[in-house]
């Protein structure tokens, strides 16, 4: 007799179908199973994978067209540890093309609709209300969480690809410190930038599943050794005294949260203040204690990103020449043969999609001999400084990029808060580009210039629903802790999702 778990997920699955041909969040969908494993802590949670994390059962495409026949013959350790866990692997989520990009609009799959809609539209037919980005690139894992498709979704963030779309879709997303959860199975962008990331609809949906798959893992170099957790640990247990409970109010005593004076550009939307405002009330309500801090170096953060990331990206797409890795196509009989790079043009001209030739060719001139000093160094010693600036107004210790400056301990804060985006989930044109979105506009870059800091210093970041704007669409807000703090990030986030 089937019980009762089953026939939920059954239900589940069978009711995707409908609501994805609207939002476009998934793009393969796993067969409804003969049973479900019935022990372990995520027996009963289904779970979306972004389409760039390996799985042995499903397609992994990274939404481009130079794998768009790809299956891996392993799964991702993450996935792994979420199968072994007892989860459900419900599908995998659209994203932009190697996950590059910031509107989930940059793929073979054609872009994810968001699926919230402001309260005075419930009235209007589905295909007749506006169509927003549903923020990439993790878009479509944000979508199929705040759709109801699955309970959380694995995502992965460079610069913001989880707590964009998260802010604009209005789920939790969590980008953990740098090399707590294991890489190996996920297909490069950025190595030294890349996190698999985790999307729910509440706090303790995603600790729930950040608890499983943030565990050491030997395969993945970059992985943060046994005693690095274990240091970072002891050191977050004099914070961990925030509870929150039905039966004991949440108190924030001690807790002091910095406001950096340099996210406040002139771009950020002005409801979206008010909502970060309201929360700063509620959590000092609660005893925190808000300090303004100054993160100087903030202002060069998104050009540093862009130089890193691309050179980078440039390096680790190169295995796919159509002769290794990825699609292949057969140079026609009028060209030329005269070196290796002539064929391999033809196959990278096909597979790869516009935004993706851009940063290869971006990345790839950072790295030449004529620009190697002037720009991928400068990057380098940008975050170099952005690591400082962080590290100066942390009264933690990072136990990952060397000793933490000799100033005292009250002088610093626990975790700092700002809005997560400049504006809420921008609008689709009919062709499903970004709003007013031209080949060679800037809008779409400046969408991570909030998130991006965190990503460059390898910090744990938590974006968390702050209500709606002006307009009706969900503003998010940041928790941003010291490396390894990712419980205390997680203990702030659900404070502020009990004040709404």
């Amino acid at each position: 007799m089937l019980g009762v778990a089953f026939r939920l997920l059954t239900s589940q699955l069978e009711s995707i179908e409908p609501v994805n041909s609207s939002v476009n969040a998934l793009v393969s969908i796993s067969e409804t199973p003969n049973s479900t494993q019935d022990h372990g802590p995520l027996k009963d949670v289904t779970i979306v994978v972004k389409d760039n994390i390996c799985t042995s059962s499903l397609p992994t495409t990274c939404s481009s067209a130079m794998l768009s026949e790809y299956t891996s013959p392993f799964d991702a350790t993450a996935v792994r540890l979420l199968r072994d866990a007892g989860a459900y692997i419900v599908g995998k989520a659209n994203c932009d093309e190697f996950g590059m990009g910031s509107l989930n609009v940059n793929s073979i799959h054609g872009p994810v609709i968001n699926p919230h809609q402001s309260p005075n539209m419930f009235d209007v037919p589905w295909t007749q209300r506006e169509r927003r980005s549903a923020g990439g690139s993790s878009g479509g894992s944000a979508a199929s969480v705040a759709a109801g498709m699955c309970d959380a979704a694995l995502g992965t963030d460079t610069g913001g690809s989880v707590r964009l779309p998260a802010s604009y879709c209005g789920v939790v997303g969590l980008k953990p410190s740098y090399g707590l959860i294991s890489r190996w199975g996920v297909v490069s962008f950025a190595d030294s930038l890349d996190c698999v990331g985790v999307i729910g609809k509440s706090v303790n949906t995603v600790k729930q599943v950040f608890d499983v798959v943030s565990v050491y893992d030997e395969k993945d170099p970059t992985a943060a050794s046994l005693e690095l957790r274990e240091q970072a640990r002891s050191s977050a247990e004099s914070c961990l005294s925030i509870s929150s409970s039905v039966t004991q109010p949440s108190s924030l005593e001690g807790l002091r949260i910095g406001i950096p004076q340099e996210y406040f550009p002139l771009e950020l939307d002005s409801s979206i203040i008010r909502s970060l405002r309201t929360v700063i009330s509620g959590l000092k309500a609660m005893g925190a204690s808000m300090v303004s801090v100054s993160l100087p170096s903030t202002q060069y953060a998104l050009s540093a990103y862009y130089v890193i990331a691309s050179a980078e990206a440039s390096s680790n797409l190169a295995r796919f020449d159509g002769i290794q890795y990825g699609l292949r196509v057969p140079p026609p009989p009028e060209a030329t043969h005269l070196k290796p790079s002539d064929v391999y043009a033809i196959s990278r001209s096909a597979g790869f999609g516009k935004e993706v030739q851009k940063r290869i060719l971006l990345g790839t001139y950072a790295l030449t001999a004529d620009a190697f000093d002037n720009y991928f160094l400068q990057a380098q010693r940008v975050r170099t400084y952005i690591k400082s600036d962080f590290n100066n107004v942390f009264r933690h210790s990072s136990f990952l990029f060397g000793p933490h400056p000799a100033s005292p301990p009250a002088a610093g804060v626990d975790v700092l808060l700002h809005p997560s985006a400049i504006r809420t989930a921008p609008l689709l044109d009919a062709n499903g580009t970004g709003e007013e979105h031209e080949p060679s506009s800037l809008d779409e870059y400046l969408q991570d210039v909030m998130t991006v800091p965190a990503s460059l210093a390898g910090l744990p970041a938590l974006s968390v629903p702050a209500g709606l704007a002006d307009d009706g669409w969900p503003v998010g807000v940041s928790v941003v802790g010291q490396w390894g703090m990712d419980e205390l990030v997680l203990r702030v986030g659900r404070v502020i999702e009990e004040l709404r």
